[in-house]
């Protein structure tokens, strides 16, 4: 079987940090991508435990944002989910813990970079939360989703009205008059495992660079470091002037 021991899993780490252990068998086939069954003859997938864990982290997500945010509109609610429950997110999450390096796959995803694809990390990331969901109910699910999840949560709060970092980057660039940014990409590597390296520039300052798996990624990469100066640029030109009017 394809993959390092789950003894060695941050995942499984987590798991009994969390007093959240797994069914072997349970555990088992949350690890199992579509193209490692097939390959073995039928064997149990995890897409069913994805479509569980799917509904439990946007559950246990906007229940959060609910309570948290009370003053925020539906529509600012639903993008600040989207920022937190998408594809790329659940990939950085489930990086963190090492299911790639688990995740039993076929001969041809692993030939080409499947353990490292946004698309199947995500979908194990949501079989995981389906299967502490499973063997351990909400509340304890509800826990793992916040373990996880709080840190993005509570920084997609502090980007601006786009909640994507080119879009935050492109706001605060205009409400200091300082034109439209223009990114560079530069992408390397073969074609299976191909990186990328963005940077951006704003006015005459330049950021970066951002790297990433895809030249989207790259770029808000570079995006979230140019606007966190910007947006401290800002506070210190608040700081300034408060303290000129206090010394006037």
């Amino acid at each position: 079987m394809s993959g390092a021991p789950a003894g060695r899993l941050p995942a499984r780490q987590l798991l009994v940090e969390l007093g959240l252990e797994l069914d072997p068998g349970l555990l088992e086939r949350t690890l199992t991508h579509r193209s490692y069954a097939y390959e073995q003859g039928g064997l149990p997938t995890n897409e069913r435990l994805e479509f569980l864990g799917d509904s439990v982290l946007g559950l246990v997500v906007t229940e959060h944002l609910y309570t948290t945010y009370p003053d925020l509109s539906e529509g600012q609610l639903a993008k600040l989910r989207a920022a937190v429950v998408n594809s790329r997110a659940l990939a950085d999450v489930a990086r963190g813990l090492d299911l790639g390096a688990q995740v039993h796959l076929g001969r041809g995803e692993e030939s080409t970079g499947g353990r490292d694809k946004s698309s199947i990390l995500a979908d194990t990331m949501e079989a995981l939360i389906g299967a502490v969901f499973l063997g351990h109910g909400i509340d304890q699910a509800r826990r793992f989703v916040h373990h996880l999840f709080d840190p993005l949560m509570a920084e997609v709060a502090t980007r601006g009205a786009g909640l994507d970092w080119k879009t935050s980057l492109q706001e605060i660039a205009s409400l200091s008059g300082m034109g439209v940014p223009a990114y560079r990409v530069v992408e390397s590597g073969p074609d299976h495992a191909k990186s990328f390296a963005a940077t951006v520039s704003v006015d005459d300052l330049q950021y970066g660079p951002g790297a990433g798996r895809n030249k989207k990624e790259a770029e808000q990469n570079a995006a979230a470091l140019a606007f966190a100066d910007l947006k401290a640029r800002q506070g210190d030109a608040a700081l300034d002037g408060a303290a000129q009017g206090t010394s006037a």
